[in-house]
């Protein structure tokens, strides 16, 4: 059986003051911060967690060009003699 410890890096009031903007970063990537002062321990921890960067993530939609399956189509067949233009291009290579 695994045991898991909340570690907290305790510091002093001093160090606090000359270290504030980076311990106020270390507890917002989630270290917990412990500022010791007259013996009394006071945790640094963020109000309200940002979210993560997965959760802002937006899906965007994706639609593949509708292909003619008319052979009649105009479109169509100049769309298909341009591809087999292209084949004959790529495989030169």
């Amino acid at each position: 059986m695994y045991i898991l410890y909340a570690l907290c890096m305790d510091v002093s009031i001093t160090q606090f003051r000359r270290d504030l903007f980076e311990l106020v970063n270390q507890a917002m990537k989630g270290t917990e911060v412990c500022v010791v002062h007259r013996g009394k321990r006071f945790k640094i921890q963020p109000l309200d967690a940002p979210p993560d960067r997965l959760s802002r993530i937006t899906s965007l939609p994706i639609a593949e060009p509708a292909r003619p399956t008319d052979p009649n189509d105009q479109r169509g067949s100049l769309l298909h003699e341009m591809e087999k233009s292209w084949e004959r291009d790529w495989n030169s290579l």
